[in-house]
């Protein structure tokens, strides 16, 4: 079990886009996660008449490391820790270090 999952609410805690917030839309073998509106850098793209893709500058979400993002924890507003813990169903569910909720899914 991953303690960063597709479709989570994070927030960077560091680097240029420290403070910011998104959905997390992929996660990466090598411990990086793909991010909505973070990270983001203008590539150079060739036109491509086969897939109708059109040339010029597209704006691109690049990866960023795992540890560099936090769970957003809606009852303390802030990027949260997360641990892992089994319930008495033998269930293994994560929760918040801080507040020890449950991370809903």
């Amino acid at each position: 079990m991953q303690k960063i999952k597709k479709g989570d609410d994070v927030i960077v805690r560091t680097g240029k886009d420290k403070g910011k917030s998104g959905r997390v839309t992929q996660v990466l073998k090598n411990d990086k996660v793909l991010v909505e509106g973070i990270n983001q850098v203008k590539k150079t793209q060739k036109s491509n008449p086969n897939t109708g893709a059109s040339g010029g500058i597209v704006v691109k979400d690049m990866p960023i490391h795992i540890s560099n993002i936090g769970l957003y924890n809606p009852a303390t507003k802030k990027a949260d820790r997360i641990g892992f813990r089994i319930l008495e169903d033998g269930k293994k569910v994560r929760y918040f270090k801080s507040t020890n909720q449950v991370v809903d899914n």
